[in-house]
């Protein structure tokens, strides 16, 4: 285990559903009596193999199909929260999919308090401090995101600080940040958090959308901001972070290569940067490996990857919790 997967750093881009396993498919598949279309776990690895970020989503929702019950998701995150202690996590910010598990009638207050069981337990056991961040559908109707938030914060008027944002995912193509724009504003006034993805597949103008339109204080992803040097000097003024996630940017597609990908030159322009691992269950790369990623197969130096660890810190929502608990 090298020394950049020790150092404590905060996990400010992850989807906990992405953290899901071949073989923990395959186990929750057999409690939950879910009939998948892999007969092994063999399979289910020649699945995890992406051309682009689509694909990727077909097997992620695919994979949902499998999480019914509350221990689900609760086994879910404490397998990621105990490979997290092993790689230098201290603090992680996790996303999840309320809409994906409505489709099976499991209710936002069902996840989410499994979830908060899980990050409880993380703490206790690990010291790990947490934070949940539900994530509207982006390719679902904007109508589809004002139900979910409708049932969100009915949740957390019973549930104070159960979750401290929103936040937008899901494919970026013909779904811009804009399409969203009432829902973020209730958002907003709810005083909650606002976190986007922008910039992954989607173009530069995602990311000024996301800034202007929703009000996001952070852009997840945002690789594409290179496009556009007006805007990249917006963000590196503004000092507005940036969650970039290498090893899932390479094995979408965004970048053909890891020498390829736009990070260095993100670096040199000054932008905020966090290295996260997205995904981690699909793309088999937990954020230490990132780093480690980083380091061997795009030269970034190791003190500038420590420095990056140690403003990951700075850049969570965790200062702020206890506005939100108050």
């Amino acid at each position: 285990m090298s020394t950049l997967t020790k150092i404590s750093k905060a996990e400010l881009h992850l989807h906990i559903e992405g953290t899901l396993e071949p073989r923990m498919m395959m186990d929750f598949a057999l409690r939950n009596k879910v009939r998948l279309r892999f007969d092994s776990e063999r399979e289910i690895r020649r699945a995890y193999q992406f051309s682009n970020l689509q694909s990727f989503l077909d097997v992620y929702y695919e994979g949902m199909s499998v999480l019914r019950q509350p221990e689900d998701f609760r086994d879910l995150a404490l397998a990621y929260f105990a490979k997290a202690h092993e790689q230098g996590v201290v603090h992680a910010e996790i996303f999840f999919d309320p809409q994906a598990h409505a489709e099976r009638e499991i209710r936002f207050a069902t996840v989410a308090l499994a979830l908060r069981d899980a990050c409880d337990l993380a703490f206790n056991r690990w010291g790990i401090t947490t934070c949940l961040i539900p994530s509207f559908l982006r390719h679902l109707s904007e109508d589809s995101a004002q139900r979910t938030l409708d049932e969100a914060l009915s949740t957390l008027e019973a549930h104070p600080g159960l979750f401290i944002g929103f936040g937008l995912d899901s494919s970026e193509w013909g779904n811009p940040p804009e399409k969203f724009s009432r829902v973020f504003q209730r958002v907003r006034n709810a005083g909650l958090h606002v976190v986007a993805h922008a910039g992954e597949e989607g173009p530069a103008d995602y990311i000024r959308q996301a800034l202007d339109i929703l009000g996001a204080e952070r852009i997840d992803h945002g690789v594409r901001c290179m496009e556009d040097p007006e805007l990249v000097r917006l963000l590196a003024r503004e000092e507005i972070p940036l969650t970039v996630c290498p090893v899932s940017n390479w094995k979408l597609g965004i970048c053909k290569t890891p020498e390829q990908h736009p990070l260095p030159a993100m670096l040199d322009a000054g932008l905020r940067i966090s290295i996260n691992s997205d995904d981690p269950g699909y793309m088999g790369s937990y954020i230490g490996d990132d780093y480690d990623f980083c380091f061997s197969r795009m030269g970034i130096p190791q003190a500038t990857l420590e420095r990056l660890a140690r403003e990951s810190l700075e850049d969570s929502f965790l200062r702020s919790k206890s506005k939100i608990l108050a």
